[in-house]
């Protein structure tokens, strides 16, 4: 098992979220938040976990409050936003560090020291494609839209 699908998060409910069902999935892990001028995002992300989850496609939405304290709520106010306002039934994560001291052990391998595209989170909505094997296959801006060509494109590609 690779080291992707070694980790366990917790979800926005409390429960356990291991990423080990998720092996043999291509993954789109994305740190999300409630307020930013972003967050109309979530639409698309829904969008495209309903249009590929059929073929083995999962968004991963992992809610942080590092930039500009755009996700203040708790996690039960999040779920209801997400739930009510953008229709979203892709797994979510609770809120998390994606930067500095406490970065979760996620984001040090998404983008940590020796990390295939390693560098700090830049803002809210930044996404990292995994693969099958748990290997990350791209970054993309947080300004690279869920609708964005490029994106499509390596979804489709991973996903064979």
């Amino acid at each position: 098992m690779s080291a992707f699908h070694d980790l366990n998060l917790r979800a926005l409910d409390g429960q356990e979220l291991p990423l080990a069902p998720f092996k043999g999935q291509v993954v789109l892990v994305v740190n999300v938040a409630s307020k930013c001028g972003l967050t109309p995002q979530y639409a698309g992300l829904e969008k495209l976990y309903q249009q590929y989850k059929g073929q083995g496609f999962s968004v991963l939405g992992l809610p942080c409050n590092q930039f500009a304290e755009q996700e203040p709520d708790s996690e039960a106010a999040i779920r209801a936003f997400c739930s009510l306002n953008y229709g979203v039934t892709f797994p979510l994560g609770s809120k998390l560090e994606v930067n500095g001291p406490d970065r979760h052990p996620l984001y040090r391998l998404l983008a940590g020291e020796g990390a295939e595209f390693p560098g700090d989170i830049t803002w809210n909505f930044e996404k990292f494609l995994v693969g099958h094997d748990g290997r990350v296959l791209a970054r993309f801006s947080p300004r690279t839209t869920p609708d964005d060509p490029s994106l499509i494109q390596a979804i489709e590609k991973a996903l064979g």
